[in-house]
């Protein structure tokens, strides 16, 4: 990590100090330094959040910031000029996103097999980063830290909790989820968002929407909605699912 966020096991616990002042991207940078975390520390272990004051009024809550970043959040304290965040490493993804973000990638959720991988997609039939290499989106695939800082290509998903497949996520939890990455999009302002799997978004946003281009955007930017690339969409060609990923790409920057 940088100077702005550093990482170390203390007693059993692991501890994040993070300033915001001190990063090259400001708060925005406190994902990836969240994110950094989640990979070092095994599922369950304790960790403690300690942020110097300054976090913007216009980011989403703390515990949209930490609980996206894969941790459940036990308690927040105010503590002399910082922000004092205990949580528990949950089996799950972080969120990979930052600041200048050209496209940011919404599934639905993380496979448990991804959840244990580290990176989205993990699954041996699932076809996204075949794709999005193919399409030009990224150059490292399944490395979505790269993915972010050199690509500019952010993930994140509707919902956090990792499952088998998605079949058992609930219309709640997609709406809930939908407002978090809402307010995680108004916060960062990627140039697009493009959700994979048309089912979070028929829940949650518009039970009849087309795969395409949407017609409002999505918490100030353009949104895509495309095909799952899951192996059990074997209706879509991984042609036509590259296609998707050009397309909502050239939409960053109309919003």
């Amino acid at each position: 990590m940088n100077a702005a966020g550093t990482g170390r096991r203390r007693r059993g616990r692991w501890d994040l100090a993070f300033a915001g002042a001190g990063a090259p991207g400001g708060w925005a940078d406190l994902p990836v330094a969240l994110a950094r975390l989640n990979l070092e520390v095994p599922v369950g272990a304790d960790v403690r959040c300690s942020l110097a004051d300054g976090y913007p009024a216009s980011a989403p809550a703390l515990a949209d910031v930490v609980g996206g970043a894969g941790f459940v959040v036990g308690r927040i304290r105010r503590s002399a000029d910082r922000w004092v965040v205990d949580a528990r490493r949950d089996r799950t993804l972080p969120d990979f996103v930052g600041a200048g973000m050209r496209l940011l990638v919404c599934g639905l959720n993380p496979s448990v097999v991804s959840a244990d991988a580290g990176f989205g997609y993990a699954g041996a039939t699932n076809r996204f980063w075949s794709v999005a290499v193919a399409a030009g989106l990224v150059t490292h695939p399944r490395r979505p830290l790269v993915s972010l800082t050199d690509d500019g290509v952010g993930m994140t998903d509707l919902v956090k909790r990792a499952t088998p497949n998605a079949d058992g996520l609930s219309v709640a939890e997609y709406q809930a989820g939908a407002e978090r990455v809402r307010r995680l999009v108004e916060w960062l302002r990627p140039g697009v968002v493009v959700f994979v799997g048309l089912a979070g978004w028929r829940a949650a946003v518009d039970r009849r929407a087309a795969p395409g281009p949407q017609p409002s955007p999505f918490g100030g930017v353009p949104a895509y909605v495309m095909p799952s690339t899951s192996g059990r969409n074997a209706r879509t060609s991984p042609a036509e699912l590259a296609e998707h990923l050009r397309r909502a790409a050239a939409l960053a920057g109309r919003g």
